[in-house]
């Protein structure tokens, strides 16, 4: 049974956030005002840094146990930063008992495909130059950046690189081409995204690409070889088939992969955790998933 305070989300949603269209840059400045919502909720401060072609934030919480999360924001490749998802990046970390990099990958219409792969791979490498284990580094994203998550493996694979102990997929992105049934059976139940939205999006981000190019797209990769991974997406999404996909496409290739269908949950509804019990109980479940991943069962 959900929450009482899921219809007040609901609320706050239909509110506030419920943006559709428009030009890229007010979206953005919107995106990143929008936890102003939820008051002071006493973060951590973040630390930039370079990386590569872009720039990162680290956000370290009171105990990070030696592990490290790379954190790749959603936002349809074109909107979303550090700042937007601090509170979400930095209570997954303390969750996940690890400090959080959380990658300002550069954007679409400005850096269209496959920049954002780049810096994802980019960001990853540079945790290995600096000592970081891979058994201790996890990765995790939501909504486009779970897609950008597991595209990066991809790469990092490829290339024979130790890849990391395992990455968390938070309503992920996986199909481009938006081509799931969920699309249309889940229209009518979705709150925040809209097709034709994603279909404009994923053109400013593949700039005449094929969406079905796996780095753009996973549910259409050969996903062999990759690290564990933990897909998380509510039942009331219009990405609900690409989350399916993205299973069916690591359980073909032999991935270790957990599937959790969250009743009644809505797009990436961790990003509200400070208001709605099941984000918070979704990033703990993700935290647990981690600390498990790297040699820690959850505290």
């Amino acid at each position: 049974m959900a929450s009482s305070e899921l219809e007040l989300v609901r609320e706050l949603i239909a509110l506030n956030w419920h943006t559709r269209n428009g030009d890229v840059e007010p979206r953005r400045i919107a995106y990143d005002r929008a936890q102003e919502a939820f008051g002071d909720l006493g973060l951590p401060p973040g630390e930039a840094v370079e990386t590569g072609a872009c720039t990162a934030e680290w956000v370290r919480p009171a105990q990070e146990d030696g592990r490290t999360l790379l954190y790749l924001h959603g936002g349809s490749y074109a909107l979303g930063s550090p700042h937007s998802h601090r509170h979400l990046s930095s209570a997954l970390g303390a969750a996940a008992g690890a400090a959080v990099l959380a990658l300002h990958y550069r954007r679409p219409p400005e850096s269209p495909f496959p920049a954002a792969v780049e810096d994802a791979v980019a960001a990853y490498r540079a945790l290995l130059e600096q000592g970081c284990p891979p058994d201790r580094i996890t990765v995790a994203g939501d909504s486009a950046g779970a897609g950008l998550a597991v595209a990066a493996l991809q790469v990092l694979r490829d290339a024979h690189d130790p890849l990391p102990a395992a990455a968390v997929c938070i309503s992920p992105w996986a199909d481009l081409a938006c081509e799931g049934d969920s699309h249309s059976t889940r229209r009518a139940r979705e709150i925040l995204l809209d097709t034709e939205d994603l279909l404009r999006m994923a053109g400013r981000y593949l700039a005449g690409a094929d969406p079905r190019n796996p780095l753009a797209s996973p549910a259409y990769g050969d996903l062999t070889g990759l690290p564990p991974l933990l897909i998380q997406v509510g039942s009331e999404e219009v990405l609900y088939d690409d989350a399916r996909a993205l299973e069916q496409a690591a359980l073909k290739a032999g991935v270790r992969v957990t599937f959790e269908e969250w009743p009644e949950m809505f797009h990436v509804w961790h990003w509200y955790h400070p208001v709605l019990p099941e984000g918070r109980e979704a990033v703990e479940a993700a935290g647990a998933f981690l600390r498990g991943a790297t040699g820690e069962e959850a505290k």
